[in-house]
């Protein structure tokens, strides 16, 4: 293999170029949009500077391995500053809970909840340190092509009882029913039901105690900003604004690409860093093998979309962390209502993102820059006209958000814009305007989701949240390492 084609500039994408990019291999990425970044976009306004998220950076030694490669170093292109605490959390009742790393100040927070939950979530750390051993030091970049390499990793899945649920888990430890939320939200984070995705996620809290959680100074979108800088320096190509057409093929060999343009190129390999069903249904509309596996895909069940409202207002809020959980009234039956039923409901959950108070590069002088993100159903089981109800719960967010923290927010705000459902659709093509892609449940895990090499055309690979091993900055590089072995194998 002298040559690759990488299709989309996200997170997964850019990660997988620099590592084949390092090994020698002449590598193109080819992005649809004005910018790379995929759900790392970003946009300006009014002076203002908006990250369309991710905006949760943990594992930074993941990321800092991709300039390592080539003997670099991260803080050439990129600094991270450290966030915390990592997130408040607030429930309606005024209850606040700051969660961190630091023993100390979290033994009083988890003191203030239930005295009695201390040892209990000591307990749970146990746990979730044997199930991130297990299930990303272990298994994270590991490609799962056959269904025997799952049957190796039973066992120890086994153990670890990941058919429970992360919320039964966390149940089974603390008692408090908020520091049950507490320690079970982070699931929605790659897209996941609490109470359906499976234990093996409660790796995430120890990923975070470990690790810490960081911000890149300027924007999320200065980190993949360093990323293309650092894949460029090595040789790489970044093609943007061309939306790939199709991905050619030939017998069973994937051969190239083909842009709207009419831009053509030839690689030895390809691989899609796009939306999984896109991938499929639409680059690939010429292949017998792909349309069966779109059929497939079409049945599986897909994570829920966000509705995001930005907004950038006037005066400085260092009382707001940079990360907050604002939970509604409800926790298991909005989360039902948005999973299963597929209920745009009255009440809501919010993470509500404020990254003036780490970087006030962010906005104007005196002002602020914030995103208030709820999850909502994809349109597959919510098909509604976003363009009226986008207006509506937009309303109702900032309303929510000026209750509970920033009482004239309309009067303050500067400028805003919000982000649906459609929006993923049409700018991301995300099937069914789903944010996370696959649902990240036990029975689309490991082999069970999209394999990082197609089954039937064999330089054809896949990258990102929507094969193993999942949504998230580290899991979508870590599907960057699994499959630029199985790339590096073939040559």
């Amino acid at each position: 293999m002298k040559s690759a084609i990488v299709i989309g500039a996200g997170f997964g994408g850019l990660a997988l170029a620099i590592r084949l990019q390092s090994a020698g291999i002449a590598t193109t990425i080819v992005e649809s949009r004005d910018k790379p970044g995929g759900r790392a976009y970003y946009w300006e306004r009014d002076g203002f500077t908006f990250d369309a998220g991710p905006t949760v950076i943990t594992d930074p030694a993941c990321l800092q391995e991709l300039w390592a490669l080539t003997g670099r170093d991260m803080a050439e292109d990129v600094t991270l500053e450290p966030v915390t605490p990592f997130y408040r959390l607030n429930w309606v009742d005024g209850t606040n809970f700051d969660y961190t790393n630091d023993e100390a100040l979290l033994q009083r927070e988890i003191g203030k909840l239930n005295p009695a939950d201390i040892a209990g979530y000591h307990k749970f750390l146990e746990y979730a340190e044997g199930v991130y051993r297990e299930g990303y030091e272990k298994l994270g970049h590991v490609a799962f092509l056959d269904f025997a390499s799952m049957i190796k990793a039973a066992p120890a899945l086994a153990k670890y009882q990941a058919w429970r649920s992360v919320y039964s888990i966390v149940s089974k430890y603390v008692q408090n029913e908020k520091l049950r939320e507490a320690l079970s939200f982070h699931t929605l984070l790659v897209g996941g039901n609490p109470m359906t995705t499976s234990a093996i996620y409660a790796l995430i809290h120890k990923l975070e105690r470990d690790g810490g959680v960081w911000f890149a100074r300027g924007g999320t979108n200065r980190l993949i900003a360093g990323l293309v800088a650092h894949f460029q320096r090595i040789g790489g190509t970044l093609r943007l604004g061309d939306p790939v057409a199709s991905i050619e093929t030939l017998g069973d060999r994937a051969t190239g690409v083909r842009c709207a343009s009419g831009w053509e190129a030839q690689a030895d390999a390809v691989a899609a860093n796009s939306d999984i069903m896109h991938t499929y249904r639409d680059l690939l509309s010429g292949s017998r093998s792909a349309q069966r596996t779109k059929a497939r895909l079409e049945r599986k069940s897909y994570s829920p979309s966000l509705f995001v409202v930005h907004f950038g207002i006037k005066g400085t809020w260092p009382g707001i962390p940079h990360h907050m959980i604002l939970f509604g009234p409800r926790y298991k039956e909005l989360l039902a209502d948005i999973y299963d039923h597929g209920v745009l409901a009255q009440d809501f959950s919010l993470y509500l993102h404020h990254p003036t108070v780490t970087d006030p590069s962010l906005a104007p002088e005196g002002h602020s820059t914030f995103y208030a993100l709820a999850p909502v159903p994809h349109m597959g089981k919510f098909p509604v006209d976003w363009n009226e109800v986008g207006p509506i719960l937009e309303k109702r967010i900032l309303d929510e958000v000026g209750r509970r923290l920033i009482p004239d927010i309309h009067e303050r705000i500067v400028t805003k814009f919000s982000y649906a459902p459609n929006d993923f659709a049409t700018d991301l093509k995300a099937h069914l305007g789903s944010a996370f892609s696959l649902e990240p449940v036990l029975t689309q895990s490991a082999y069970f989701r999209v394999h990082n090499r197609d089954d039937h055309i064999p330089n054809l690979y896949f990258v990102g949240a929507g094969t193993h091993p999942g949504a998230g900055i580290p899991g979508v590089v870590g599907s960057a390492k699994a499959t630029a072995a199985l790339m590096m194998a073939a040559r």
